[in-house]
């Protein structure tokens, strides 16, 4: 049997601009400046030592969070990897939740317990931040496997990221979901470095990760991060092929991470001239403001009234924190399982 394995979308892309509206497009760069925002509050928050412990920011990448919001159905289920803060957002889960969980206080999403890494929220479809490299996968099975036994017509969306790609645990999915007929699309969040290593130095055949699945009869696909209507078309035509065939599909993402692998990473592997560069003509939000002024003729006042609006939502957020209490000593051990 012969499969095709398509590296790159762009000869038949469709203008999925055309298909948004000027407000909607509007609506869309609120939502990824939104994220941005409440990341660099994270990076104050952390530089302060009120977020302690790990802090992964995914300032950079945040069109494919909000690209996924506007393709996968409500009965979907998303699982990531522990650059989760932008999907939590993207998939509904209440901002000021998610931040008092980033700060260990009592009203945080994963009861103040969990941190950064760990964020859930099953009622919006999200299952986790998980901290365990390419735990997303081998998990992400096991949620198309749920959809596949109760037959809900769900599909899970499994993100992970280059690094994670060369985990046994990877392979092991890909083949179970190949042979049983599992519905998941895996992504592959490709921002060219698996912690400080680079993905050239990290992974054979670094320029085809699409190709990860090639063994089990997997179809992979490409995009770029930096162009979100690039990134809703692919993931759109990827997501009607996991749901008309019932089996997996492979989609990498490429994008840059403009922050460390987190917040105590400096980034001293990668020189200040290429991330200069990068975030000049990469940034998904920069690229998305300038399609709405060039193409829909938005105005700058209209662009400055979203930005203003952010910031008083990331306001009243911070009031709220400054009014809650970190999680008490005493109740650090409820919800964990005990023998009696």
């Amino acid at each position: 049997m012969k499969y095709n394995y398509v590296n790159n979308f762009s000869d038949e892309i469709l203008s999925n601009e055309s298909v948004f509206s000027s407000s909607q497009s509007v609506q869309v760069f609120f939502e990824m400046l939104f994220i941005r925002r409440f990341e660099e509050y994270c990076v104050n928050f952390y530089t302060q030592g009120k977020i302690r412990g790990f802090c992964h920011l995914c300032i950079g990448q945040e069109a494919l969070p909000v690209a996924l919001k506007y393709t996968r159905d409500a009965g979907d289920s998303v699982i990531t990897a522990y650059r989760c803060h932008g999907h939590i957002l993207a998939c509904g889960a209440d901002p000021s939740e998610v931040m008092l969980e980033l700060l260990g206080m009592e009203g945080g999403i994963s009861k103040g317990k969990g941190g950064s890494m760990h964020l859930f929220s099953p009622q919006h479809g999200f299952y986790g931040g998980h901290g365990i490299v390419g735990a997303s996968s081998a998990l992400g099975a096991g949620l198309a496997f749920a959809h596949k036994y109760r037959s809900d017509k769900g599909i899970c969306i499994a993100c992970l990221g280059d690094g994670a790609t060369n985990q046994g645990q990877f392979f092991e999915s890909m083949n179970m979901a190949a042979l049983w007929g599992l519905p998941v699309l895996y992504i592959i969040e490709n921002n060219y470095y698996s912690m400080g290593t680079s993905v050239e130095r990290g992974c054979a055949n670094a320029e085809s990760l699409w190709s990860r699945g090639q063994a089990f009869g997997i179809p992979g696909y490409v995009c770029h991060g930096d162009d979100f209507f690039e990134v809703l078309d692919c993931l759109k035509r990827c997501i009607e092929e996991v749901r008309q065939k019932k089996s997996p599909v492979l989609l990498e993402m490429r994008a840059h991470r403009f922050k460390g692998h987190s917040m105590s990473d400096p980034g001293n592997y990668r020189s200040k001239e290429s991330l200069k560069q990068v975030k000049q003509s990469q940034d998904p939000i920069k690229n998305l403001k300038n399609v709405l002024q060039e193409k829909y003729g938005v105005s700058v006042d209209e662009i400055r009234a979203e930005e203003v609006k952010v910031e008083h939502i990331l306001q009243n957020i911070l009031r709220v924190t400054q009014e809650a209490h970190l999680v008490p000593i005493n109740c650090l051990d409820d919800h964990v399982y005990r023998e009696i």
